[in-house]
């Protein structure tokens, strides 16, 4: 991965596997490939989700005109191209991923193939530093927020979003089947990331490892939504039996019951806490 940064607004042509449509990263360990037919829904889902909570954060914590920003994973590049009419004029937004998928040209917004663990920042570079769902899924992520601290600025700041994935209880089903089958599809998922090295409880654990890592100043905010018909929440749960088709049904579970949790999905009785939505930030002194 890595490579020359792109112009404004597109991607850096440097070799990135694809993958193989059912959240199998060929060569890579990342269960939610971008070369897969379902990403650009599963972005679309994960944006009308916490776009609101990463941009509240992010405007909370000052993001303004002139400031150099550095979004780490940032798939479709939706909160990207918000920073970067932040930070106009005068002001940059680097947007990385392995497999970066088409984001929208902005003034000042430049998208580069990034792999955070291998590849170099450049130290001291950015004021603002952001990253969403990328550190729970990745074993050498204390040696990347290393890496973070060391890419701000004296007086920058991280900003981090991730899930406590161990937790998604399920509170009103139409059948009891319903609820041992739904519990049985989130166990299996559990079991195909932590196959990959993912902690999907990690964003109960993020703020204490910023402080590990040197931040100061570390804050966090936790939120619970629901998972009923209509919302982004549960539309990314539909997505997910196709985009990790291959990894639940190695887990165990069948094309009978992945057919079933799509009806189950669009039940009105269907309805379940979501993951913890952890959002923590801390500034490197």
């Amino acid at each position: 991965m890595g490579g020359a940064v792109a112009a404004a607004g597109s991607v850096a042509e440097v070799g990135a596997g694809l993958g193989d449509g059912d959240g199998d990263a060929v060569g890579g360990s990342y269960l939610f490939d971008n070369g897969s037919v379902h990403a650009a829904g599963q972005h679309r889902c994960l944006a009308a989700w916490l776009d609101p909570i990463s941009v509240g954060a992010l405007r909370a914590g000052g993001v303004g005109p002139g400031m150099r920003c550095l979004d780490v994973g940032t798939g479709a590049g939706s909160v990207a191209v918000w920073l970067a009419g932040q930070v106009a004029p005068g002001g940059s937004v680097l947007a990385t991923d392995l497999v970066p998928l088409p984001v929208p040209a902005r003034p000042g917004l430049t998208v580069r193939r990034h792999d955070v663990v291998r590849d170099p920042l450049p130290e001291g570079a950015f004021d603002l530093v952001h990253v969403r769902l990328v550190l729970s899924h990745l074993p050498e992520r204390e040696a990347v927020l290393a890496k973070l601290f060391a890419a701000l600025r004296p007086g920058g700041v991280l900003h981090l979003l991730e899930f406590d994935a161990e937790y998604a209880p399920v509170l009103t089903v139409a059948d009891e089947r319903d609820r041992e089958l739904y519990e049985r599809y989130q166990r299996a998922k559990l079991r195909a990331f932590r196959a990959r090295g993912s902690h999907q409880g990690w964003g109960r654990e993020c703020a204490g490892a910023l402080v590990r890592a040197g931040f100061t100043g570390v804050e966090a905010e936790a939120r619970i939504g629901m998972l009923a018909p209509g919302t982004p929440q549960l539309e990314m749960q539909l997505h997910n039996t196709w985009h990790l088709r291959g990894a639940l049904l190695r887990q165990g579970l069948t094309e009978d019951e992945l057919a079933r949790l799509r009806g189950m999905f669009g039940d009105p009785r269907f309805l379940a806490c979501s993951n913890v939505v952890y959002a923590v930030h801390g500034r490197r002194p």
